[in-house]
């Protein structure tokens, strides 16, 4: 299965322990940066936008597995099971 990054309707289930929060992950991004400079010399960042994107690995933080990230529906709002205290074993 392809790797993807979720959108705002989905998002990343470990297969192996059931963890929705926490994952470690490899990516790489062709950006273009506004980048505002203080007379000092100092940059900030003030404005990001990403032109490629591509993700190359993803593992879950819990038990380091990464053969098993599915990617999933995201409750909405309203819907049984919103609580965190319906998600079984967390």
């Amino acid at each position: 299965m392809a790797l993807t990054i979720p959108d705002e309707r989905h998002r990343w289930r470990c297969g192996h322990c059931g963890n929705l929060t926490r994952f470690d992950v490899v990516r790489r991004a062709r950006t273009r940066e506004f980048w505002h400079v203080d007379l000092a010399g100092a940059p900030e960042v003030e404005g990001l936008e990403i032109l490629e994107e591509e993700l190359d690995e993803v593992s879950c933080r819990w038990c380091g597995n990464g053969d098993r990230i599915e990617v999933i529906a995201r409750p909405q709002p309203g819907h049984e099971g919103d609580s965190p205290h319906d998600v079984g074993g967390v």
